[in-house]
């Protein structure tokens, strides 16, 4: 059932990326577009292996890698405790989802400069602009996790005296968990964005700084390369949220029809 699985995941994405290679190939021998702007499958095939087999791309990777768990794993903690924290308190919500919808909703890419003036142009702006990528997601499946859950439910756990922490460990964080876990997944998604954005503006090293050296320099080659290696880094850690909730919610129904 495993093999099975794996063997569909491989086929799944094997398939999209050879489609979309042919698709990219007869572009360029149908079009007739100058090399330059957009250089032949192979030739960014053979710089994304000769980046890869040579190392030059592991230092930025390890430096994006980093950036990318360090500020998703505190725009997670901070998403589901103030998820939870706002789906108790009625007051707090009202008083403080108008100004954290506000904070969402602004532009991050245009947010990057001020980061960048009011913390410096080192790790800590980077880590501000993910966090508040990954926030909200994760706050608002946290607050949708906990509110889905059942009036009689709860009404059950009165008539049995649960502590609060009883509620929490057995009802609401079981019941939570498919809802929290959509939101990880996006939040990894934003994660991953975050950071290739930050370092465009304030990045020495990492795989946002290839992309702009690369566009800077009119690589273009250098450029496709990078971005087809970002995206690989995107699904493979889009695909390792996957597999946790795989492990945790193997009793979900959800799970059940895969």
């Amino acid at each position: 059932m495993f093999k099975s699985k794996i063997f569909k995941f491989i086929f799944e994405y094997a398939l999209s990326i050879g489609a979309f290679i042919l698709i990219w190939k007869v572009y360029v021998d149908v079009s007739g577009v100058p090399e330059y702007m957009m250089p032949q499958p192979k030739v960014v095939f053979d710089k994304l292996i000769q980046m890869i087999a040579e190392g030059e791309i592991w230092a930025h990777f390890w430096v994006t890698t980093g950036e990318i768990f360090l500020g998703y794993i505190l725009g997670t903690v901070l998403g589901i405790f103030f998820g939870y924290l706002l789906e108790k308190s009625k007051y707090l919500k009202d008083a403080l989802m108008p100004y954290l919808i506000f904070a969402q909703t602004a532009p991050k890419i245009a947010l990057v400069p001020l980061f960048v003036i009011w913390f410096g142009l080192g790790l800590t702006s980077k880590l501000v602009l993910i966090v508040s990528m990954v926030f909200f997601p994760v706050m608002e499946g946290t607050m949708l996790g906990i509110n889905s859950i059942s009036k009689d439910v709860r009404d059950l756990m009165k008539v049995l005296n649960a502590s609060k922490f009883q509620v929490l460990k057995e009802v609401e964080l079981p019941s939570s968990l498919p809802m929290i876990f959509s939101g990880l997944k996006v939040g990894m998604v934003q994660a991953v964005i975050g950071a290739i954005v930050a370092e465009w503006i304030s990045g020495k090293m990492g795989l946002g700084y290839v992309l702009i050296y690369a566009s800077s320099t009119f690589d273009t080659v250098l450029l496709i390369a990078g971005i087809i290696f970002t995206i690989i880094v995107g699904i493979i850690f889009y695909e390792l949220i996957n597999l946790m909730e795989k492990k945790f919610l193997y009793w979900h129904e959800s799970q059940q029809v895969r």
